[in-house]
């Protein structure tokens, strides 16, 4: 049973990344990173070609995580070239994908044991199957964001501080200490609002378990290493001295305010709009977990307390607070474990057991929902995709790709056709020669020179220019009026507009085209 639990979240994991392939503009830089060490290396010849030298961004990131992504990925790139299943590009983008989800799934299989052996096998089923039925952890846990790169060592430390034992209500003290190293790398490499998560488990720590010297030993030590590492990795691939990413991320976000430019939203958003959409039924059995056990006061506390930090900051977004999620299924498995074990001999047990299974099916019924509106959410990888079939054996293209394709898909990943080339790949498609352009401003490059363009549909079709085909996306869901036809009641043979009509309203997702791949004419 062990095994089937981690199979599952691995394969909800893997589920995603098929059905979703292609990627958003907040994921980019991680995704182009590992594209370049992947396809140039890392000499300082090679770093001089990389997409941030000429995309930047607003704020440097840490290398770290991209690099070391595209060393995991690279002999799976290599298994599955020898089994010839990379046709293109693309399909690395899919196994790079594809690793990260697996390695974010190992951390999510920590924590799930480690609930096993302090809650029994029970809660870790059941915060199995609240895990698997959610939504964006699973979806997004593939995905090359920033805070899915820290989301791996945030979960390692928390299996740290789950206690090895069902008599502990806190972890050993070296278990502690591990943990509160993992969560000052994560913070100072990766995503720095985990310092806020950071902080009262220190203080929690040292309060019951850590002596103060001892912990405030461990966390400089921590701190001095990784600072040291970001500075160094960071330094050199981005060419500038003593470059420490996330610090500077926050003097322009938080000191300088610059976030609040992407939207302020009001201190109460976290509770009620993000975590119960990150959570669905979870947000109600954790409390269910809180009150039936008071081993689960100290991590729950622990939660909510980041969540409140961060909730004075104005830029509010669901992935900053993305690491408690695990920790908060963790007093809803526990809740479930309270209502499944009530006696099935009477009604108030069978009741509570229904009603598990209900919110185990609302989980579902959600993840569904956003899953497959997610899908239509990437009309720029569609449309590349696409337009890369359409010209396969056409000479001489060149192509200009809109702000809005590549903030919806169009990766360097996609650019199949045009060099570099990994070795892995099979050989190049000899005699074209391709060239993809992001060119923003077009008024500093001659759109003359283009031979295709993927353009934004809301835009006129260009003078000398004939549309080739449109890629449609997702707006939004909404209700319609519908009828259903009741063959029951046929009062004539083959006559289907005497079949009784019942009214009803129907889920369906509104679509509009966004891009459309034009070709001079």
């Amino acid at each position: 049973m062990s095994f089937v639990q981690d199979l599952a979240l691995l394969a909800t994991a893997w589920s995603h990344v098929f059905l979703a392939p292609y990627t958003k503009v907040e994921e980019s830089f991680n995704l182009h990173a590992v594209h370049d060490v992947l396809m140039y290396g890392i000499g300082p010849d090679a770093v001089q070609n990389y997409d941030h030298k000429i995309f930047p961004g607003a704020v440097p990131r840490t290398f770290i995580g991209s690099v070391l992504l595209a060393w995991v990925s690279a002999p799976v790139i290599k298994i599955a070239a020898a089994l010839e299943l990379i046709d293109s590009k693309t399909d690395l983008q899919i196994i790079v994908r594809l690793v990260l989800a697996t390695i974010n799934a190992f951390g999510l299989i920590l924590v799930r044991r480690a609930v096993s052996r302090w809650l029994g096998r029970l809660t870790g089923l059941l915060w199995t199957l609240l895990t698997c039925t959610q939504f964006h952890l699973p979806f997004w846990m593939g995905r090359t964001l920033p805070n899915m790169l820290a989301l791996f060592p945030a979960n390692v430390a928390l299996s740290f501080l789950i206690p090895n034992s069902p008599a502990r209500a806190s972890p050993t003290q070296p278990r502690l200490l591990a943990a509160i190293s993992l969560l000052v790398f994560t913070g100072v490499v990766f995503r720095s609002e985990v310092s806020l998560l950071l902080a009262p488990i220190a203080i929690h720590a040292m309060v019951l378990v850590v002596p103060p010297v001892r912990l405030i030993k461990t966390g400089i030590i921590s701190a001095t290493l990784s600072i040291g590492l970001t500075i160094l990795v960071d330094s050199y691939f981005w060419g500038q001295y003593l470059l420490w990413p996330e610090l500077y991320g926050v003097y322009f976000n938080v000191y300088q305010g610059k976030s609040s430019e992407w939207g302020v939203s009001p201190i109460h958003t976290y509770f009620t709009v993000h975590m119960p959409k990150l959570l669905l039924s979870s947000t109600f059995l954790a409390a269910i977990g809180f009150l039936a056990d008071t081993r689960l006061d100290a991590p729950v506390v622990q939660a909510l307390s980041f969540v409140m930090c961060l909730s004075f900051l104005g830029h509010k977004e669901w992935r900053f607070i993305i690491y408690v999620v695990p920790l908060l299924n963790v007093a809803a498995a526990r809740g479930a474990r309270a209502l499944v074990s009530r006696p099935k001999g009477t009604l108030f047990g069978r009741l509570c057991f229904a009603s598990f299974v209900m919110m185990l099916f609302a989980n579902s019924l959600c993840a569904l929902i956003y899953t497959y509106g997610s899908m239509e959410n990437y009309p720029g990888g569609v449309s590349l995709a696409r337009f890369n079939e359409y010209y396969k054996n056409v000479d001489n293209v060149h192509v200009h790709i809109s702000n809005l394709a590549a903030q919806t898909g169009a990766s360097l990943f996609l650019q199949t056709r045009s060099a570099p080339y990994h070795p892995s790949l099979p050989s190049p498609y000899s005699g074209l020669n391709w060239t993809y352009n992001k060119t923003e401003d077009l008024t500093t490059y001659s759109p003359s020179r283009f031979t295709h363009l993927i353009a934004e549909a809301s835009e006129p079709v260009p003078w000398g220019w004939k549309k080739v085909d449109c890629v449609e996306g997702f707006d939004r869901w909404s209700l319609v009026s519908g009828v259903l036809l009741n063959p029951k009641k046929n009062v004539g043979t083959g006559d289907l507009g005497t079949l009784l009509r019942v009214p009803r309203q129907i889920l369906t997702r509104e679509m509009s085209d966004k891009l459309c791949i034009l070709e001079r004419s």
